[in-house]
């Protein structure tokens, strides 16, 4: 099966600087593909360079078949596109830009139908200049999706949202997965990345540091467990010794212990064994935002 994304050794430098040091990823047809990482890393230039936005320095690129640096015309026809940069005129109104973006795509397309997937409906007549940032993102990202492209390219895409529109944002991204679309997303959230991508690639220095599934992910660069629950015993110096424990602290009646493996089922055995039952007791298990910390040497913000 031919990727709907493939990228070798893409290096792209401004003077001294290095963006992009010899990045290189496949993204399969019909997968959601996350790239994360922290500011500077060569994330937005990469897409940039495979929408043919920017001219890479060196390296090979493949979107949907077409190189994105002699046949870009071509290329954005079938791509759709929402940046971390956008503007539009202050004074069109919502349903002039949906409209205006449908009838300069091949094919019909009516702009009523992004307008209510993304909740732009009832704004349909506010000016550009009046609407909130999270009303401005949603129009935009309405705006890569009118055409139907086959791959969509997502740039921090729930940026200004609030909790609520954020999941209902995910829903219809994978929607338009379930249609057949391909989807780059690019993202600060972790918890984002890790909800809807099948795939992830963690960018450091302009380099791709690791390529996997977010399960993968936090797996391999993220196994701490930690237990916690109450328990009225204030002593229980027998819980350091159970196998994958790397540490206990308790405060007041609250105990938390910390490890690898299957903690969860190790801890139970050994209170049990011991009498003990805690009705509290309960496991969180580690995270991509771990995963990436791990990864960057960098919080998720």
């Amino acid at each position: 099966m031919e990727h709907a994304v493939s990228v070798q050794q893409l290096r792209k430098t401004y003077r001294d600087v290095v963006a992009v040091d010899e990045a290189s990823f496949d993204v399969d047809s019909n997968e959601i593909f996350g790239i994360v990482g922290p500011n500077g890393s060569g994330k937005t230039t990469t897409v940039e360079c495979l929408q043919g936005l920017r001219h890479a320095t060196s390296g090979e690129m493949r979107v949907l078949g077409l190189d994105p640096r002699s046949q870009g015309a071509a290329l954005r026809r079938r791509i759709g596109s929402q940046l971390q940069e956008s503007a539009l005129p202050e004074r069109i109104k919502v349903w002039e830009a949906l409209d205006l973006f449908a009838t300069a795509a091949e094919g019909r397309h009516d702009w009523r139908e992004p307008a209510n997937d993304w909740g732009l409906y009832e704004r349909r007549n506010a000016a550009f200049a009046t609407l909130s940032g999270g009303q401005r993102q949603r129009l935009f990202i309405a705006l890569a999706l009118i055409r139907r492209p086959e791959l969509v390219f997502l740039d921090e895409m729930t940026t200004g949202l609030d909790p609520v529109a954020r999941h209902e944002a995910w829903s219809l991204v994978r929607a338009v997965r379930d249609k057949g679309a391909t989807i780059v997303l690019v993202t600060h959230f972790m918890d984002e990345a890790e909800q809807l991508c099948d795939r992830i690639a963690v960018f450091k220095g302009g380099r791709v540091v690791a390529l996997d599934s977010p399960g993968s992910l936090i797996l391999h660069h993220a196994d701490l467990r930690t237990v916690t629950f109450s328990c009225e015993v204030i002593e229980l110096p027998w819980l350091a010794d159970v196998e994958g424990v790397t540490g206990v602290e308790r405060h007041g009646q609250r105990f938390t212990v910390r490890g690898t493996g299957p903690l969860l089922a190790r801890v139970a055995a050994a209170l049990v064994a011991h009498g003990i039952a805690p009705p509290d007791l309960r496991v969180d298990l580690p995270t991509m935002e771990e995963a990436y910390m791990a990864l960057t040497g960098e919080g998720a913000s």
